[in-house]
């Protein structure tokens, strides 16, 4: 029981800190300089950590209810 909690937990981690990832990475590839104010560095780097948590936790619990489901459904069969 509790090594399904502890593996659960180490998946949600890896997979959100993996999926923040790539969100950044993704989101390095947008022009975002043509929308932002000049000398608001600062700001503009908090809106890119700030995406990137969202998209990428977004993508992260998509994956794991994915993942948890698919491990639920053979007990539709028993």
């Amino acid at each position: 029981m509790l090594e399904n909690i502890g593996f659960s937990s180490l998946l949600s981690i890896v997979s959100h800190l993996l999926f923040i990832g790539l969100a950044w990475w993704a989101l390095q590839s947008l022009q975002f300089e043509k929308f932002l104010r000049k000398n608001r560095v600062a700001q503009a780097r908090l809106l890119y950590i700030l995406l990137a948590i969202a998209i990428g936790s977004t993508v992260s619990n998509f994956f794991l209810d994915y993942f948890i489901w698919s491990n639920q459904i053979t007990y539709i069969f028993q």
